[in-house]
């Protein structure tokens, strides 16, 4: 048979065949290897960073407090000017000038610190100025993926990726502490800052060519782009529901994570030793949500999975508000491992959803404008639960807080992925 040129025309314009394993792809382990080592290296800048205020300059509570917000202050404020700066750029080259800034930034303290000349106003400047790249990083590395994997792999990754960040949140805090013993909590930092350095050399070995953005129109604004990027999240059917499912979560988790450590010292009498431990064990669901998320879809539907795991698989986190002192504590850790392992599998579908249904043009906006909303929503639950917390008690709020997460997945259900099994490009 002939190989004419329209068969050839044909055959260029069809999708390539299912690709092979992500376990042979070169260029997603490069991917996948870089961010494991930096977010373990971030974890462990989280427990040493408000160390460094208290240990070596003897901040108050208030000053720690501020540290903390000014850490996450910059999803808040940039979030959305970030997606549209991020859609007009190549994604790697955005995340590899965060990275070597994130490196100088981090390295300063430990540094500051050798020389005697370290301050809480370096402290606040390294939190707020690390914070603008991690925005600007997170909302790059959630658009590159889809340029680096086909639409058949967007979830196996995504759930490589998620257990990533599952496995630092258990194992940072562990890895923070023995660097922090041995180094000091100004040194342990080193670690986080050669760990932007490793992610800078995988990224930069990366063969995929990434398509060159759109041209610019010469009378589109800043403003105009957020706007495109925020109409095109709020008017898609699905899309919205996910926000406010997302959102609506994070909010009265965000109550949750208010009380928890309050909770588990106070109501449980649980030592503060082991109240890390307690909550590490906890963090293993994510880890198994992380491993099983890509099998979970295959097998009940990679658009009914994401209704599923917040109604049926986060049901049992109710266990949480019954534990009690002793063995009771065994019911923190099994319903507080559900919520992390229902969040896994539901975040690992709704991104890979995000990524089919949004145009490459709009990736960055979208990421950035469901950030903005979602991750807002955290602060404003985390205020309300401890104020509920004074005023009616610890556990009445944890209940509320629970119940009002678990709901949050009828908004998913009530939308159109309700009648469909699985995510169609």
């Amino acid at each position: 048979m002939k190989d004419t040129a329209k068969d050839r025309q044909e055959q260029g314009s069809k999708a390539p065949a299912e690709p092979r394993s992500l376990w042979r792809h070169r260029d997603f382990l490069l991917l996948w290897s870089g961010q494991t080592v930096s977010e373990m290296g971030s974890a462990v800048t989280q427990l040493a960073l408000p160390l460094v205020a208290v240990a070596v300059l003897d901040a108050s509570t208030f000053e720690v407090g501020l540290l903390t917000a000014a850490a996450t202050v910059a999803f808040a404020l940039i979030a959305l000017p970030a997606g549209a700066v991020v859609d007009g750029r190549s994604k790697r080259s955005v995340m590899t000038v965060c990275n070597v800034l994130r490196l100088l930034i981090i390295g300063s303290v430990p540094v500051a610190a050798a020389l005697g000349a370290l301050t809480m106003t370096q402290l606040y400047v390294v939190a707020v100025t690390a914070g603008v790249c991690t925005v600007f990083f997170d909302v790059s590395y959630q658009s590159y993926v889809p340029t680096l994997v086909g639409a058949g792999q967007r979830m196996d990754a995504n759930s490589k990726l998620g257990t990533t960040q599952a496995f630092a949140l258990l194992g940072g805090p562990g890895v923070g502490g023995g660097l922090v013993a041995a180094f000091g909590a100004a040194g342990a930092m080193t670690a986080d800052a050669l760990s932007y350095a490793v992610s800078i050399v995988t990224l930069s070995g990366i063969r995929t060519r990434e398509e060159p953005p759109p041209a610019r129109r010469e009378d589109e604004t800043l403003r105009g782009r957020i706007a495109e990027g925020l109409r095109f999240v709020l008017h898609h059917e699905v899309l919205r529901k996910v926000v406010a499912c997302t959102g609506t979560a994070n909010f009265f988790g965000g109550m949750a994570t208010a009380l928890e450590v309050v909770f588990l010292v106070r109501e449980l009498d649980v030592s503060p030793a082991l109240t890390g431990l307690v909550m590490a064990a906890s963090a293993v669901g994510g880890v198994l949500g992380g491993v099983f998320a890509g099998r979970l879809a295959a097998r009940i539907g990679s658009a009914r999975i994401m209704w599923v795991s917040t109604l049926v698989f986060c049901a049992p986190h109710i266990a949480t508000a019954f534990a009690s002192r002793g063995w009771g504590v065994l019911l923190f850790v099994l319903g507080y491992g559900m919520t992390y392992f229902s969040g896994m599998v539901y975040n690992v579908a709704q991104l890979s959803y995000r990524q089919s249904v949004t145009p490459p043009e709009l990736m960055g906006r979208m990421n950035a404008a469901v950030r903005w909303v979602v991750w807002g929503t955290l602060p404003l639950g985390g205020v309300l639960g401890g104020l509920l917390g004074s005023l009616i008690g610890v556990r009445p709020t944890l209940v509320i807080s629970l119940i009002g997460s678990w709901a949050a997945g009828w908004f998913v259900f009530f939308s159109p992925l309700r009648r469909m099994r699985d995510v169609t490009d």
